[in-house]
């Protein structure tokens, strides 16, 4: 297990290993974020709700149970107006 901390402790996460690879769990605090990907991400909202900006959409707002999926070697901005819990599976290509 191997904890990540972002953005001065504000989203923090822990690496798992699980039947379908490589994936984090975590917390966002309130406030605006860019990440960078290299491998595809699926993201699940566990708990709270977001705001997110894939590359070359517009914002669209994510809730409890609600997924959404990140391109290879891209970045995504996410905005949190409270606690947001996340899962967040890594797809490596086959």
């Amino acid at each position: 297990m191997q904890h990540n901390s972002y953005f001065e402790g504000k989203v923090q996460s822990l690496a798992v290993n699980v039947p379908e690879g490589r994936a984090t769990v975590g917390v966002i605090e309130p406030g605006s974020y860019t990440f960078g990907t290299d491998s595809e991400e699926h993201m699940t909202i566990v708990a709270g709700s977001a705001r997110v900006k894939l590359p070359g959409d517009d914002w669209q707002s994510f809730g409890k149970g609600e997924t959404f999926i990140v391109p290879p070697k891209s970045s995504f901005d996410i905005e949190a107006a409270a606690d947001v819990a996340y899962i967040c599976y890594y797809i490596s290509p086959s």
